[in-house]
């Protein structure tokens, strides 16, 4: 936003509340096109882009996210959270496995769960990124390299993660605003790393 000191008339909180409220609109429009499961790293996708204009003054609702949601869905959107859910899916069942007590599962254990961050990681700076509107095999390129080059924002990812799960799991309806916080997150490390030299 421009100028984040002035307050428009009648406007109790300025600026800066507005946008928090208006992300945790866009993060409950994110829940709810997150819910047919393909669809979620297009919404959260979706999300940040929306998020990200705010710099650019453009307004951030819940209606301008889902008039851009609609123009991008495409079978590349599906593909890519087909991928995703089968990753997950695939971590689940590898989890699942560990703790079937077989032979090496410590080290099973810790090697998957290292193996996901670090998936977990490159796919969410992926969304993060504005090439994921358009092109997810650049954006997944852009975003490991990203992860590799900028740790502390790779940490900064997780601990978003970590943060939305801890208050999904303390207090279950917060699992439908925990996206737009998340978002909001992604798209504050990919700006921050994007506006280094």
């Amino acid at each position: 936003m421009s100028d984040t000191r002035t307050r428009e008339p009648g406007e109790l909180f300025g600026p800066r509340m507005t946008l928090f409220a208006d992300m945790l609109s866009v993060g409950l429009a994110t829940a709810a096109a997150c819910l047919p499961l393909l669809t979620a790293p297009a919404a959260l996708s979706t999300a940040c882009a929306v998020l990200r204009g705010a710099q650019e003054d453009q307004p951030v609702t819940a209606g301008r996210y889902f008039a851009l949601l609609r123009r991008r869905l495409r079978a590349g959107d599906l593909v890519v959270g087909a991928a995703a859910l089968a990753g997950a899916l695939l971590f689940v069942a590898d989890l699942a496995l560990a703790g079937a007590g077989l032979p090496g599962a410590p080290l099973f254990a810790v090697t998957a769960a290292a193996i996901g961050a670090c998936a977990t990681v490159v796919a969410l700076r992926a969304c993060a990124r504005p090439e994921s509107l358009d092109d997810w095999p650049a954006a997944l390129r852009e975003a490991a390299r990203d992860a590799v080059r900028d740790v502390g924002g790779s940490g900064l990812v997780l601990l978003a993660v970590a943060t939305a799960a801890v208050c999904a799991w303390v207090l279950v309806p917060l699992a439908f605003l925990a996206p737009g916080p998340l978002a909001l997150a992604l798209t504050a490390v990919d700006v921050r790393w994007a506006g280094r030299p």
